[in-house]
């Protein structure tokens, strides 16, 4: 081969290469970095672990269930340091406001707020992503991703944590940093 041939194909894949890799930040990547922090407070859970014994799921609230494939939690604790606790705040508050991410409802004060976003279309959400802050206590991502979630189902579902059919105690420590009764 000719020298100007291996220098185009060089470039060419040294192109391909930097195309593929995307330095873009994403909640994704956020969450798989602070998975060895231990600053932060970490929760990953298939669905099938959320069912209690007792669980009494009506066939729709089966369905629900079925299409929430894995919950991905991970909060960090205001413990004293709040210059990096804004860092952090302030880095998956640039990655939400992505146009990837689609506002479905802001709530909060001055001190404390919620954001919950989600992907996928309005009737058929991939990932539904809550975004919780609070100035004293720290904050948390809770992140369900499924398939095609319907926002009204999920809703629907709720019901059954308030019987019981859900078991939320393994999300009861990062409850407790938000003073959240989850039983």
């Amino acid at each position: 081969m000719t020298t100007v041939v291996k220098y185009i194909i060089g470039l060419s894949l040294l192109a391909l290469g930097m195309l593929s890799c995307n330095s873009e930040p994403s909640l994704q990547k956020y969450l798989v970095e602070k998975q060895d922090d231990d600053k932060f407070m970490k929760v990953d859970l298939a669905t099938s672990l959320l069912q209690s014994e007792e669980a009494n799921f009506t066939q729709e609230e089966k369905d629900v269930l079925n299409s929430v494939k894995k919950i991905n939690v991970v909060a960090y604790p205001l413990k004293g340091n709040t210059a990096e606790y804004d860092v952090e705040r302030k880095k998956l508050q640039t990655i939400l406001a992505s146009e990837k991410y689609q506002t479905l409802l802001k709530m909060g004060s001055n001190k404390s707020g919620a954001t919950l976003k989600f992907t996928g279309e309005e009737d058929a959400i991939d990932e539904l992503i809550v975004f919780a802050t609070d100035s004293e206590k720290g904050f948390a991502v809770f992140r369900l991703i499924g398939d095609d979630m319907e926002p009204d189902s999920l809703v629907k579902l709720m019901s059954s944590i308030d019987r019981g059919d859900v078991d939320v105690s393994q999300l009861k420590s990062i409850g407790n940093m938000f003073d959240m009764e989850l039983e």
